[in-house]
């Protein structure tokens, strides 16, 4: 079965780490232009546009011309499906945190209880 194109759908075109990372760098809420992306990560300019192309197309960043320069901002809303896709397994995370947590708990209240009570020594 053949991959799907990036720019199908928001699932697709956040699946390449670097676009991860153009829209961790994006959550800021300001406008960024190309070469402030540059040079705030690792890869080329043609890179940088390429990848900010693909989310602009599936509508997770917004491009707006300011003289010569295309100013790039995080719509995030278009990440909601995402968000309410991984929702659906919130439960597993929050049920393996409180079992983690109750398991802390009871180590610590071993602990400080034989710190209270130490061994009596055998006569």
């Amino acid at each position: 079965m053949a991959r799907a194109a990036t720019t199908t759908d928001v699932f697709n075109a956040i699946a390449e780490p670097r676009r991860r990372e153009i829209i961790g760098l994006l959550n800021d809420g300001r406008e960024w232009a190309v070469n402030d992306v540059v040079a705030k990560m690792t890869i080329a300019q043609p890179a940088v546009s390429k990848h900010l192309g693909v989310l602009h197309k599936v509508g997770v960043v917004t491009v707006a011309r300011r003289g010569q320069r295309r100013m790039y901002r995080l719509h995030a809303a278009k990440l909601k499906p995402v968000h309410d896709w991984a929702r659906m397994y919130e439960r597993y995370w929050t049920d393996q945190i409180g079992r983690i947590k109750e398991r802390a708990e009871k180590k610590a209240i071993d602990r400080i209880t034989r710190e209270n009570n130490p061994p009596k020594p055998k006569k």
